[in-house]
Order: C-alpha cells, then structure tokens, then sequence
C-alpha cells in the first residue's frame, strides 16, 4: 500500500456514501455524447470546492482541473462521461428512464450502460483524497472529465482546445474502465489492449421502379445483399490467419415498401484491428469490393463513403505499464491479472499521441465475484451481460473501492516515487 491509497483506506468509509449518491445520481440522469452538460457541471462544482483549478467546456463539454503541489511529474488522470443511445433494463431502483433527441433528430432512451457513471464517481473520489493529503505526493495533477467517447469526438475536441485553454500538457496519461470481470481484481496488458476501431456509412445507389417490372429497375436492395456477404470474406480469405480482425454489418436499410424497389440503400458497418497495416488494407478492401459490386449492378453512380466514427488503438507503453504493474501487485496481490486484448475502442490514446507522452489503460472487473466465478466453471461468462448491454449493471461492492485503489496506485507510481525511481517522470 502506497501513501495515497493508505489515505484513501483512512477515509474511504467516509467519502463512499457521497460518491455512491453521487453514482446512481449520474446513472439515473445519463446524457448523450458532447450533451453532457449536467454531469460536466456537476464534477466541475465537486473539483472545484476542492482546490483545483477548473477550466470548463473544453472541447464543448470537457472538464480539466489542475492541482499543483511542489515540483514533480504531470500526471494526468481522465474519465469519459457520456451514456449510450439505448434503453436500460437492469431494474435498478436507480435506472434511467431518460429519453433524448440524437444528432438525427430521432428520439432514444439513454442509459449508462458502459459504465462511464461509474468512471465519474472513481474520479471525483481521486480527486478528492489528492486535494485532502497533499502532504501524500508531489507534481501536478490534470483531473480530465472527457465528453464524447462514444463517438470519437471528445479525446479530438478536448486537444483542439487544449493549448488555447492555456492547460499543462501531460507526463503520463492514465486511465481505466469497468468491465465484465471478478470484482476486486483489476487487469492489465502491455502493448496493445484496445482495438483499432472505424465504422462507416455506405450509401449504394440503384434505379427506383414498380416492384413488378424490376427489369426498369437497378435493385440497390440486390446490390446491397451481394455486397455485405462479399465483405464477409476479407476477414476469412484477405487477412492471414495469424492476424486478427472483425467486420460487422450492424445495419442495412433501404425502401419503405414491399412493391417499390428504392432509389438506394445504405450499409453501415463497423471494423476492428490491432494491427495498422490490416487496419488500412480492411479499409481499402471494403471500398474496392463496394465499387466492384455497383459496377457489377452497372449502378448508375459510384457508392459514397462516410466515416461515422474513427478509433486509433490502444497501444500500452511498456516500461509505464511494468511501473503501474509492480504498483498494482504491491496494492492487489494476486487479484491483479494480466489481460487479454480486447475488441472493444478508445479515444483516450489521443492524449498521449498527440503529446508524444507514455499512456497507460487497464480494466476494473465490476462482476459479482460468485457470479462470474459460476460462469466462469460453467463456461457460460459470455451470457453475463457486458457493457452495451441493457442489462449491464456493475456491482458498487468493492468495485467503487477497487477502482480508487487502481487511480490511486497508478499515479502513486509517479507522484509518490520510491528513492530507485524519484525524478523519473516517464
């Protein structure tokens, strides 16, 4: 146990009750990405009342504090904010029943089923045992409030704010989030964790005529079919079976009625990597294959593409995550595991890509322990609701403490340096 989680194990018992209001405040009130008004004024008044210097909307809705105590490294600490465009059904007492306008003008329920409530409330509860035991550590500490992770959009808004702002740039960069895993234990990998992610839109354009004379027509419904089974095989004939990649169809759309063939269809589709040069020939793939159908169909203009959402990946710095590493096994023992890669997307690498600075991201299991270790003997852990799902609802015991321990251990690992690594920022 290092001083800041020794403070944080001194008044835990005290400051869990807050938080956790706090938790199921923001879970029941959950906002959309770059809407996230309420929640980024709510932790903006909380870091505020503690001593940071606050500067708000950055990157539209972003909140940044600084706390400078004494010479020493940058750290920066960051949690997203925003909920999905989903309805919940976890039958909490605490559930969202929110409804909200997206940026198509269609009407959502809205949910924090990421977890990303969770992620305020673990730092809220960081910042505040850092501002209350100062006499604990030494450096500067970036408290970062991130809108638009869902989407792309915050990590990018916030940089192209950021300097402007006149806001410290970073020595580190340190992150974390909830995921299906034991309560407790928290998971870690060198190099890559995170995919590369980037979904597209797809419009195909055909001919619209009368569903009984198709020969009038050119059938974008026909042309769409054959290309998203065409795409199907870049995965299994393109990519060597050493690699890894995912592409997913998640919508297909076109026409309003059974006797009309439309004028076009639209595909949207969602690719992950963990590689930069697959990343770049799936995506060249995808265009050549989509063109080569519409010439196939002697479609009447080319496809047109749209990128709807652009994750770089997330790609651990090696000697940042072995100092957070011997951190986490000093505070954890053997609850700290060593993690697979993972499917899912960041933007939080943005941070540290663009500062040219070493970032770190890890995991916080949020699973009841006896549930997932059930599952787990059972070889069902796929049926455990995950994040995105409308049933995903983390358990608050241990996984609030357990998630403050981890913040806590990672920026100890420079603002509480041992004598073999004091003066090291990086």
């Amino acid at each position: 146990m290092n001083s800041l989680t020794a403070a944080l194990d001194r008044v835990y018992a005290q400051i869990a009750p807050e938080l956790l209001e706090i938790y199921k405040d923001l879970h029941r009130n959950p906002e959309l990405s770059m809407q996230e008004h309420r929640t980024a004024g709510i932790a903006a008044d909380y870091i505020g009342k503690l001593g940071y210097a606050v500067t708000r909307g950055v990157g539209v809705t972003g909140v940044v504090g600084v706390l400078r105590n004494g010479e020493g490294p940058t750290v920066m600490l960051r949690a997203d904010m925003d909920a999905l465009p989903m309805a919940e059904d976890t039958g909490l007492p605490y559930a969202s029943t929110v409804t909200a306008t997206d940026t198509e003008g269609r009407s959502v329920g809205v949910a924090h089923s990421c977890g990303h409530d969770l992620h305020v409330a673990w730092m809220l509860g960081a910042a505040r045992v850092l501002a209350e035991h100062r006499d604990a550590w030494q450096g500067t500490v970036l408290i970062v409030f991130q809108p638009g992770e869902e989407t792309a959009e915050g990590a990018n808004a916030m940089i192209a704010d950021w300097d402007a702002a006149g806001l410290p740039r970073a020595d580190v960069v340190l992150g974390q989030h909830v995921m299906v895993g034991a309560a407790g234990t928290v998971s870690w990998r060198e190099g890559v964790i995170l995919s590369a992610g980037d979904s597209l839109k797809v419009q195909l354009f055909g001919r619209g005529s009368h569903g009984s004379q198709p020969q009038t027509s050119i059938d974008p419904v026909v042309m769409a079919a054959a290309t998203v089974m065409r795409l199907q095989t870049i995965v299994s004939r393109e990519i060597g079976p050493q690699e890894s990649a995912v592409l997913t169809i998640g919508s297909l759309q076109a026409g309003t009625k059974e006797n009309i063939i439309p004028d076009d269809a639209t595909i949207k589709l969602n690719i992950r990597t963990y590689d930069e040069g697959v990343r770049e020939h799936m995506l060249q793939a995808v265009r050549r294959i989509c063109c080569a159908e519409c010439d196939a169909s002697n479609a009447p203009r080319p496809p047109e593409f749209t990128t709807l959402s652009s994750y770089p990946l997330t790609d651990n710095d090696h000697a940042a995550t072995a100092r957070i590493v011997d951190a986490f096994r000093a505070q954890f023992g053997d609850a700290v595991l060593e993690s697979k890669r993972m499917a899912a997307s960041e933007d939080f690498s943005v941070f540290g890509r663009t500062w040219g600075v070493p970032y770190v991201f890890w995991f916080v299991g949020g699973t009841d322990p006896e549930v997932h270790a059930k599952a787990k003997a059972e070889g069902t852990l796929n049926r455990i609701p995950s994040n995105h799902s409308p049933r995903f609802a983390p358990v608050l015991d241990p996984t609030l403490e357990t998630g403050l321990q981890a913040m806590l251990s990672a920026a100890s690992a420079w603002l509480c340096p041992t004598a073999s690594t004091k003066g090291d920022a990086a």
